[in-house]
C-alpha cells in the first residue's frame, strides 16, 4: 500500500482487472439476487415429499463496495439484470460505469458484509459465486409480494363480518365502527380499513436451503416465496438465525 492510498483502496482492485472475474464471499453474511422460477416437489433422503420453489440465480454483479475505512462498515452492492444505457439517467450511468462495460442493471441491493470478512478480490465488476450459499442453511427471502388490487377488509384484514341472514342485506362484509362518536371525534390513524392489498416488499426469515446447483444456476428452497412466477427475489444468509450469530461472534473473537 502506497502512503497515500488508504485501508479501503487497497481492498478495492480496479474496476477494469475484476470485470467478468468470480469472486466468493468468505462471510457469514452477504446475498445475492435470483427469479422466482416456480414451484416443484422433491424427496429428502428419508424419502418425505416437500414442496420447493425454485429460484434462477442469474448473473449478480459487483457493482461497489463499502469498507470498514472508508464507509464505516463493510458491505456489498450487487446488481441484476442487465438494463440498456439509453433507459438511464446520468447518475446511474456513472455510477454503473465502474462495474459494467455499457449500461447498467434494473435491480440493485446492498448486502451487509461481517467486519471480519476478507474484502481480497472483491471490486466492482466482479460476478459473485453463489456456491457460498449451501444446502441446510437458512436463509431471508425479500420480494415485492402480488398485488391484489383495491380490496375489502374482510378480504385484506380477515374480518369476521355481519351476519349473513336474518334480514341483513348490506352489511354483510362490512367493517362496522371504525372510532367512537364525541370522544376522540375522529377516526384514528393506521385504522384497518379497505385499500389497496398487496405489492409491497415482503420478507420470509429462515428459509432452509434444499439443494443448491451452482453448475445451472438453481436454487431451491422450503416452502414457497412471494411475488409472482419470474419476480426478482432478494437471498441472504438469516441474520436472526442463532447458529449464524454464534458462528460470527466466535469469528469476531
Amino acid at each position: 500500500m502506497s502512503e497515500n492510498q488508504t485501508p479501503a483502496q487497497e481492498n478495492a482492485a480496479p474496476a477494469a482487472d475484476a470485470k467478468g472475474k468470480s469472486v466468493k464471499l468468505d462471510s457469514g453474511r452477504g446475498g445475492l439476487f435470483g427469479v422466482k422460477a416456480g414451484m416443484t416437489q422433491v424427496y429428502d433422503a428419508d424419502g418425505a415429499l416437500s414442496a420447493v420453489t425454485v429460484i434462477d440465480l442469474r448473473p449478480n454483479v459487483v457493482t461497489q463496495v463499502k469498507t470498514l475505512a472508508k464507509e464505516g462498515y463493510n458491505a456489498v452492492q450487487v446488481g441484476v439484470l442487465e438494463k440498456k444505457a439509453k433507459n438511464l439517467n446520468k447518475p446511474d450511468l456513472g455510477h454503473f460505469k465502474k462495474s459494467t462495460n455499457e449500461g447498467g442493471f434494473y435491480y440493485t441491493k446492498e448486502f451487509r458484509l461481517h467486519e471480519t470478512m476478507k474484502m481480497d478480490g472483491l471490486a466492482a465488476g466482479a460476478t459473485l459465486d453463489p456456491s457460498f450459499v449451501k444446502e441446510g442453511d437458512l436463509v431471508d427471502l425479500i420480494a415485492v409480494s402480488k398485488g391484489k388490487g383495491f380490496q375489502g377488509g374482510v378480504k385484506r384484514y380477515h374480518m369476521a363480518g355481519s351476519a349473513a341472514s336474518h334480514g341483513n342485506s348490506i352489511t354483510t362484509r362490512s367493517l362496522g365502527s371504525i372510532g367512537n362518536r364525541a370522544d376522540p371525534a375522529k377516526c384514528f390513524k393506521n385504522k384497518k380499513m379497505p385499500g389497496q392489498m398487496g405489492n409491497v416488499q415482503v420478507t420470509v426469515q429462515n428459509v432452509r436451503v434444499v439443494k443448491v446447483d451452482v453448475e445451472n444456476g438453481i436454487l431451491l428452497v422450503n416452502g414457497s416465496v412471494p411475488g409472482p412466477k419470474s419476480g426478482v427475489v432478494a437471498i441472504r444468509k438469516a441474520i436472526k438465525n442463532a447458529e449464524v450469530k454464534k458462528a460470527l461472534t466466535a469469528k469476531a473473537k
